[in-house]
């Protein structure tokens, strides 16, 4: 049986303009044939995978391609972000026996599978081959199958590799044939390494693992286990010394915490290190030095362009500076996207949430060149672009987010908003029902809506469209005639009036708030509360009697999202879906 061409693992990218760049996603390497039988997907070693992904392999039933048979190379992947992949829930799909199991899990977080070459002439050069899979898989036109995005300059993808936590780089050879069976140094892979720090406690002399760990408060937990990446002598010095300071137990060698390293992986939990290789000895750490604190800092992979102070500084009652900026280069994937040329209104809290704070919207002239500015009569402006711009104002204790309705620059909406604002956190089962009865119109009409709560005590229902579609009069003239609808509804409940002592307890919907100049909290921002609240994308199924916003702290979103996905993941794809001319005719 024939494999796959295999990549050459190297440290650098080769540079060149033969060379062309691409992501390297975190999946199952897999070939995607189409016949006229239908779709068949195989591992690189041969095993069927075709019942387990059927949002893949329903293609068939649903639509025709330009020509049959073809066959694609690409990584099956279940994807968090553009660049970024789960390969755990992948895993998880993979042992899945039950089809019933196979079919809910194809429906809430779906598979795709991103194609990087075509195997119908594999003698043509990279290139010739390349073309002609994109076109197949333009004209297929489905987001279950998607080609690889390729770079002419390694410093992009670099960018966007690091910014989203990606697993790595691969560089392609223009003229590179593909030849099975065959690791060609035409291919080359280079990986996101993260670094860690963590010191030695077995070794085993059966399989050569040497085990490490780091502490957790007085007790130590173990990090994981590596042998590779030592060299004859670094490995012939690491076995002498556990043989003459450590204890042999069992047939493993035990040592107390003394020697420190780093290694490199791709990631760490429960005690297992990914992909792991040893760095190098760090005899200027101490074993206490050595946290798992530190391992969660190291994997966060902070740019070195940028120097934190006061890590320990409590922002908020339980959680310190430190806390908000692993959130922060965390969340970055998911949260830079929504700040993408819009100019940025930020409220610093230097000393606490507890403490006296201030909005900003200028850009301080102590600012590094990497925190973006936007000049506008006269003003400069905060943008924020990149990682480091935002790790940068998380250091200055920028605690909240806000966003304007348009791009900088710009006189038109990108965006709809309605903020649907109850008289009190208590009273969010009001918001809860005026956004499902909003959801309901706005299906009517065809509208796509997205949902999130506003980290506060409200809730904020999204309508993306494309800039210049609408004019802010035409938007108003739109979120007023729903308002009104709204309260026919529910005119007990709901209002528009804007006192505060005339609302008599109702929600009030804020419409007026959706104009030129204002702003409104960004997906994913922390909030000034007591417990650290995030406005938080919502699947529309989410919005139950039992919501609250309580249940969505920083703390807590990124398992959520590396769990059920990104509910606004397909967002800016919506732009284009709107019914504008129904939209302007209320």
């Amino acid at each position: 049986m024939r494999t796959p061409m295999k990549l050459t693992i190297a440290d650098d990218a080769p540079i060149g303009n033969e060379w062309i760049y691409e992501v390297k996603y975190d999946g199952y390497r897999v070939w995607l044939s189409w016949t006229d039988d239908g779709i068949t997907l195989t591992s690189r070693k041969g095993k069927d995978l075709t019942p387990k992904f059927p949002e893949i392999t329903s293609l068939a039933e649903e639509m025709a391609p330009p020509f049959t048979p073809f066959t694609l190379d690409g990584e099956l992947v279940i994807l968090n972000t553009a660049f970024q992949a789960n390969f755990t829930l992948l895993q998880q799909r993979g042992r899945l026996r039950n089809k019933h199991k196979i079919t809910d899990s194809a429906h809430h977080r779906p598979a795709t599978f991103m194609t990087f070459d075509l195997l119908n002439n594999v003698s043509d050069p990279y290139k010739k081959r390349r073309n002609d899979m994109m076109q197949i898989v333009d004209a297929l036109a489905t987001g279950r199958i998607q080609y690889v995005s390729t770079y002419d300059d390694v410093e992009a993808v670099s960018e966007d590799v690091f910014t989203h936590h990606g697993e790595g780089i691969v560089a392609k050879h223009k003229e590179s044939p593909y030849r099975f069976d065959y690791r060609s140094k035409q291919w080359i892979k280079i990986k996101n390494w993260r670094t860690v720090s963590a010191f030695l406690t077995t070794f085993q002399p059966e399989n050569d693992y040497f085990g490490t760990g780091a502490y957790k408060g007085d007790t130590w937990i173990p990090i994981g286990k590596f042998k590779h990446g030592l060299t004859s002598e670094q490995s012939e010095t690491l076995r002498s010394f556990f043989k003459d300071r450590g204890n042999k137990k069992q047939g493993v060698w035990h040592l107390p915490p003394s020697v420190c390293v780093d290694i490199a992986c791709l990631d760490a939990k429960e005690g297992d290190l990914r992909e792991p290789m040893f760095r190098g000895f760090r005899f200027d750490l101490d074993p206490h030095e050595c946290t798992a604190e530190k391992l969660k800092w190291d994997l966060s992979m902070f740019p070195e362009t940028i120097s934190f102070t006061n890590l320990d500084k409590k922002l908020w009652s339980t959680y310190r500076k430190k806390d908000y900026l692993i959130y922060l280069r965390s969340i970055a994937p998911y949260f830079l996207p929504w700040m993408n040329e819009k100019k940025l209104t930020v409220i610093r809290y230097p000393d606490g949430i507890h403490e006296s704070s201030f909005f900003q919207k200028h850009l301080p002239e102590h600012a590094p060149d990497f925190v973006g500015a936007w000049v506008e009569s006269g003003e400069t402006f905060i943008t924020c672009q990149n990682v480091e711009a935002l790790l940068w104002l998380g250091n200055q204790a920028a605690i909240e987010f806000h966003l304007p309705f348009q791009k900088a620059g710009g006189t038109h909406p990108d965006e709809i908003v309605f903020d649907l604002d109850p008289p009190d956190k208590k009273d969010f089962s009001i918001a809860v029902i005026a956004a499902r009865l909003l959801k309901h119109l706005l299906d009517e009409l065809e509208v796509h809506s997205f949902v999130k709560t506003s980290g506060n005590k409200g809730i904020q229902v999204h309508i993306p469209i494309t800039e210049g579609a609408m004019t802010y009069k035409e938007t108003r003239t739109f979120t007023e005639a729903l308002a009104k609808l709204l309260i026919r509804e529910q005119p007990d409940l709901l209002t528009t009036e804007r006192l505060k002592k005339n609302r008599k307890g109702r929600l009030y919907i804020d419409y007026v708030q959706h104009a030129e100049g204002k702003t409104i909290i960004a997906p994913y921002s922390t909030r000034a509360t007591p417990n650290g609240t995030v406005a938080t994308p919502l699947y529309w199924d989410e919005l139950t009697d039992d919501l609250t916003p309580d249940l969505f702290t920083f703390p807590t979103i990124l398992e959520r999202i590396k769990t059920m996905g990104c509910p606004f993941l397909y967002y800016h794809q919506a732009r284009e879906k709107q019914p504008i001319e129904i939209m302007k005719s209320l």
